[in-house]
């Protein structure tokens, strides 16, 4: 297999291999996906307690990033669509740059097939998370405020918030290592060498960033914040 063609498969590969090690690492050290779950349990917990259109607001915020997002895949899909019908015009634009290496037709038709899907990939993620955070906003308007709601029902609203989110977080990536694809135009090592940094960069922000340790102290405050709120009150 030529370094072309493992240049090309790459990011769609690490996209794939990603998505499958990331959860496997969670079960050992949780990730801010992980942690944001928990905070997510107690929107939901306090979302049972008011009547407010303050929670509407921000499922509103939510849907409309993933709707600007999932409509931005749309327009990439179709401008690879059109780059396939202007081949001529890409051969002589990468031949003009003098680059060390000149890829074929078939070499450019098989990277854009991987950036098609890449792209493909991203549209599903969002619009199936788009999906999932409307099933969300449902869920929570159905809530009965009237009476105490179970702690399953509180568990199963999260739940679908979390995957509405996972899915965001598929297409995120979708177009993270979509730039290793790009930067395959300039060279194959450079599109390698920006895979490989994508990998560092995606796994740092979900580990060892400080948005991680912020929520995780975020998070153990408000655990010891419900302990307290727990306990018996002292005896006057």
């Amino acid at each position: 297999m030529s370094i072309t063609l493992i240049s090309t498969i790459l990011p769609l590969f690490c996209y794939f291999a990603y998505n499958i090690i990331v959860p496997w690492i969670e079960r050992h050290r949780p990730s801010l996906s992980v942690i944001m779950n928990m905070q997510r349990r107690r929107w939901v917990a306090n979302a049972a307690q008011r009547e407010t259109p303050f929670d509407a607001i921000l499922s509103g915020n939510i849907m409309q990033s993933v709707s600007f997002l999932a409509s931005t895949a749309v327009l990439l899909v179709l401008a690879v669509f059109a780059v396939f019908g202007q081949l001529p015009t890409l051969m002589a634009a990468l031949e003009s740059l003098s680059l060390e290496r000149t890829y074929s037709v078939a070499d450019v038709q098989i990277h854009l097939v991987v950036m098609l899907a890449l792209f493909v990939l991203a549209f599903f993620a969002f619009t199936l998370s788009l999906r999932q955070f409307n099933h969300f906003c449902i869920m929570l308007g159905a809530l009965d405020h009237a009476v105490p709601t179970p702690e399953d029902e509180i568990e199963a609203i999260a739940r679908m918030n979390a995957l509405g989110a996972k899915n965001f977080n598929s297409g995120i990536r979708a177009y993270y290592f979509s730039v290793a694809t790009v930067a395959w135009f300039v060279s194959e090592w450079v599109a390698i060498a920006t895979c490989l940094a994508t990998i560092f960069i995606l796994a740092h922000r979900e580990f060892f960033s400080t948005a991680h340790r912020t929520a995780a102290l975020a998070a153990v405050i408000a655990a010891r914040r419900q302990q307290k709120a727990s306990e018996p009150a002292p005896l006057p």
